[in-house]
């Protein structure tokens, strides 16, 4: 193996490890209304109200529901605002 290749595959493998994607869960609860559920996530995750809808309905039937995946410093910010709104949210 050359030179020039390690420093590749050590550069992919750093940037695999840097791409470590988590998913933001929400969990179901007896308090917040639908509509509630899905106005947050239209609003905190830009979904479609068709996927918001999808999501709460799953929530509601299955308890929990990943309603985002990415990184964590992308999720951290969405799983606060979901929280501040009531709900309860955690990166897994």
């Amino acid at each position: 193996m050359t030179k020039q290749q390690e420093v590749y595959e050590t550069d992919l493998l750093e940037v695999i490890e840097d791409t470590d994607l988590k998913k933001l869960v929400v969990f179901n609860d007896d308090f917040n209304t639908f509509q509630h559920v899905i106005d947050t996530l239209i609003r905190v995750c830009k979904h479609t109200p068709q996927q918001a809808e999808q999501c709460t309905w799953l929530i509601h039937y299955k308890g929990k529901c990943v309603v985002r995946s990415g990184t964590e410093e992308v999720l951290k910010p969405m799983c606060e605002a979901i929280c501040e709104a009531g709900i309860d949210a955690r990166i897994l």
